[in-house]
């Protein structure tokens, strides 16, 4: 679970250990559409990020953002003008976010080098994964403090398990506001939350996957890769009132046999497209297995996309809830 350190808007000066940093560089300039909200007060957030303090006194100028989950959430509470790049997507960004990506610098299609990064001039660095801060990505977190740059994981990328929240929605939005409150978007980070909130009971109200047993593959053609009861796709499924075949997996995802997929013989099967292992082929090897196109999904056309970050806790989860919905509708009966 997420330690109990909610955020701290703070008036004095606040201070903390580990890798708290204050004086993050400052604020950009008040332009209309680009100022952080309550731009005019004091500013000071203290919060606690996979157990690392982190202590802010004025928002990110120059952030960069290392995967797709935080840069769309960056994106969506509208502090792109804050950041001066941007890497790594696991698929297309979200396609009301185009026009803002547009605007930022990509410096990698994956994580870009420590010299590629430290050439952005970033204030800040945040990530959807603890491997943004690993050997292959621009730096540790403890080295990148010591250059002055904040640091921040999504809470679910958090590397020890401990400190990961539980799949939820409120979780999810717990997220959004951290990011809101990081650039001084708390207005537009509460804006989105609540619309987010409309969306989703408007969701378990339609209930577009009643009575549908669904089995949710990620990835893996040996031993395929599901979605369990623990993570985003449990989120999705529930959000649309389907039953997902592998409830019993406790974790987010789990690594099952076909053979059990086959005993399951269930009515819709999720193909997850990303850019590393898009969902057509997935598609085409359930057709093309002799066993596996039996399936009634198979056989049916009952066979569905979510896209890989829509996939994830994180901003764009509410996005795949609604797509799967849709799709769900359209299906034969």
């Amino acid at each position: 679970m997420r330690p109990s350190s909610p955020i701290t808007r703070l008036v004095a000066l606040g201070l903390a250990a580990g890798l708290a940093l204050t004086g993050c560089a400052g604020a950009p300039d008040a332009t209309p559409g680009s100022s952080p909200s309550e731009s005019q007060a004091p500013f000071h957030v203290s919060l606690t990020n996979c157990g690392v303090p982190l202590t802010l006194d004025a928002p990110p100028a120059r952030a960069v953002a290392l995967n797709q989950g935080v840069i769309e959430e960056v994106l969506s509470v509208g502090a792109a003008g804050q950041l001066a790049g941007t890497a790594y997507l696991d698929d297309a960004i979200a396609e009301h976010l185009e026009a803002a990506y547009a605007t930022v610098p990509v410096l990698a299609e994956q994580y870009p080098t420590r010299e590629a990064f430290l050439q952005a001039t970033p204030d800040f660095a945040l990530a959807s994964y603890n491997s943004a801060f690993g050997e292959k990505g621009v730096g540790s977190r403890e080295e990148l403090a010591a250059s002055g740059i904040g640091t921040y994981i999504d809470p679910f990328g958090c590397p020890n398990v401990a400190d990961r929240p539980a799949a939820t929605f409120e979780n999810v939005w717990t997220g959004i506001g951290e990011v809101g409150a990081i650039f001084g978007r708390d207005a537009e980070a509460t804006a989105l939350i609540e619309a987010q909130r409309t969306r989703l009971a408007s969701l378990r109200a339609d209930r577009a996957g009643d009575g549908l047993r669904v089995v949710w593959w990620d990835g893996g053609d040996t031993a395929p890769s599901v979605g369990g009861a623990g993570g985003g796709p449990a989120l999705v499924l529930d959000a649309v009132g389907a039953t997902n075949v592998f409830a019993d997996q406790p974790k987010a995802w789990a690594s099952v046999s076909w053979e059990q997929v086959v005993a399951a013989d269930p009515d819709v099967i999720v193909t997850v497209d990303a850019s590393w292992d898009p969902a057509e082929q997935k598609r085409a090897h359930l057709q093309a297995d002799p066993v596996l196109q039996n399936l009634r999904a198979v056989r049916e056309g009952r066979i569905v996309t979510v896209a890989f970050s829509q996939s994830t806790p994180g901003v764009g989860l509410i996005d795949g809830a609604r797509s799967l919905a849709e799709q769900l509708e359209r299906l034969p009966a």
